[in-house]
């Protein structure tokens, strides 16, 4: 089953601000060894970035706000990862539906969640810190995780994410390309015709600030011991940036319209919400 209506993930994943912890979560899935390889080997994420995210994101959406198409969900993402397979930046034969490699990718959304939320958002109490972690067992349980390859509590959480950081992580080619500021990435091709037109004519001085600016969120929001297992440098003057500018996003976001600040799939599933909670008060 999803997480719940109301809960922590439901509440958090579909607001805006949670795009800005997406780079940090992707680099760290990639530093894996095994996932790296993968998605080096089998994803277009260098000739079609654009579609890539947007289908990832959708995905992502559906597994909070789906409700019965989240497990659809799951079974396709399984059945897309099960012909992915190859040798790994150190010799060893991988297959993306390993448990260890499956799970990684799912895992590392709650620790770069932990750490973004205090800039994005506020810090978690400890019960919310109990709460979005059983809730992301939820989800992983619907991508099809089995319970025993992902830590069950939250104090069984840290020492297996350490561990994966002192013994598997590396700077990984792909890691390496999502944080560089020189690479080729193509213009945005998603939205209005005349967007897309003029982002194209643009990009050409646009890219390389986007880039910047990816790769600063991407580190910056990415949390410090994995930052530094990556070997990933940042700086003082960088922290003090990002501070700033998340301290504007944590002001203007609460403000924003509901069809500013929340994402397609989050706002269907608001709506439906306040509907339902309509049709069950007294006299309805």
């Amino acid at each position: 089953m999803p997480p719940p209506v109301g809960g922590a993930l439901w509440t958090l994943a579909g607001d805006v601000r949670a795009l800005l912890m997406l780079p940090a979560a992707l680099t760290l899935q990639v530093a894996h060894p095994a996932v790296g390889a993968g998605v080096d080997d089998h994803s277009v994420f260098r000739t079609d970035p654009w579609g890539r995210g947007e289908r990832s994101l959708r995905s992502l959406q559906l597994w909070i706000y789906g409700g019965e198409a989240a497990a659809e969900e799951g079974r396709r993402l399984r059945a897309l990862h099960k012909g992915i397979q190859g040798t790994d930046t150190r010799g060893r034969r991988y297959h993306a539906l390993t448990p260890a490699n499956y799970a990684w990718v799912h895992a590392t959304g709650f620790p770069v969640y932990h750490h973004g939320l205090r800039y994005l958002f506020r810090p978690l109490t400890a019960a919310q810190e109990r709460q979005l972690y059983a809730e992301w067992l939820e989800v992983g349980r619907v991508l099809g995780i089995h319970d025993r390859d992902m830590p069950g509590t939250i104090e069984e959480f840290w020492p297996y994410y350490r561990r994966v950081l002192d013994e598997e992580l590396e700077a990984t080619a792909v890691v390496r390309e999502l944080v560089a500021t020189d690479v080729p990435v193509p213009a945005p091709d998603r939205g209005p015709l005349p967007v897309r037109l003029a982002l194209k004519a643009l990009w050409p001085v646009l890219r390389r600030p986007f880039l910047r600016a990816r790769a600063f969120l991407t580190v910056g929001l990415m949390p410090p011991d994995a930052r530094a297992a990556l070997g990933l440098r940042w700086t003082e003057e960088q922290e003090r940036r990002l501070r700033r500018f998340t301290r504007v996003v944590r002001i203007v976001v609460p403000v924003l319209p509901e069809r500013l600040r929340y994402l397609p799939l989050a706002r269907q599933a608001r709506r439906a919400a306040r509907g339902g909670a309509a049709a069950a008060r007294p006299g309805r």
